[in-house]
């Protein structure tokens, strides 16, 4: 169990996290609010370093805060009614949300190296250290609970996407630009559900979205 200075400092970063959550209430005509899936990734590598036995509970508070801020910005982007404010801020909501993750890529690649008690419940991936989420080790349930936020986060970057695009005429390149685009996410999807199954999976993923974007556009070119 954490001590009581090390909860202070647990506290403290998600307080810092809430505060950029909740930053367009107090100057709305900035877009510092954005940076809440950077900060994000702060506590739940603080809450990582404190052990090996907390790095799946930090990467489900890890998906819980980017599920969180996804709802935020889609709930707001949806409220606006000009479109072109509207395209300009989906761009950035994948900007900073892929910023964040290219962050917390960085950080799996480094702090494992710097204290190697972390490489504990982990499977290297290339130079990164992710959870090994299919080890005996974890509960059922932590488990499943990481492929449900994992799972919700992927929706909802594709919602807003495809409600944006619903009704557009669209050219079959981009269709394939928009499902390659969303392969690896779809890979790491088959990977945490089915691991003896990715292909296949993915391949399934992919179709289904292929055809959603068939039926919600105007795709005559």
């Amino acid at each position: 169990m954490p001590d009581i200075n090390e909860i202070i400092i647990l506290s403290t970063l998600f307080v810092i996290y809430a505060v950029f959550l909740a930053y367009d209430l107090f100057r709305k005509e900035e877009r510092y609010g954005y940076l809440a899936y950077v900060v994000a990734v702060v506590p739940v590598n603080y809450l990582w370093s404190l052990g090996p036995d907390y790095v799946l509970s930090a990467y489900i508070i890890l998906f819980i805060l980017f599920d969180i801020t996804l709802i935020r910005d889609t709930y707001q982007l949806y409220m606006k009614d000009k479109r072109d404010e509207k395209a300009k801020e989906i761009n950035e909501i994948i900007l900073f949300l892929l910023l964040a993750i290219i962050v917390q890529l960085i950080l799996t690649a480094i702090i494992p190296e710097v204290n190697t008690k972390l490489q504990s419940n982990t499977e290297k991936v290339g130079y990164f250290w992710l959870p090994n989420i299919h080890s005996v080790i974890f509960d059922k349930s932590l488990t499943l609970a990481f492929k449900l936020v994992a799972t919700f986060m992927i929706l909802l970057i594709i919602i807003p996407l495809l409600l944006d695009i619903k009704d557009e005429d669209i050219p079959f390149p981009v269709f394939i630009i928009i499902i390659a685009l969303f392969i690896i996410p779809f890979l790491y999807l088959s990977y945490i559900w089915l691991p003896n199954a990715v292909a296949v999976l993915t391949f399934l993923f992919s179709t289904i979205l292929f055809i959603v974007l068939l039926l919600i556009t105007r795709s005559g070119k």
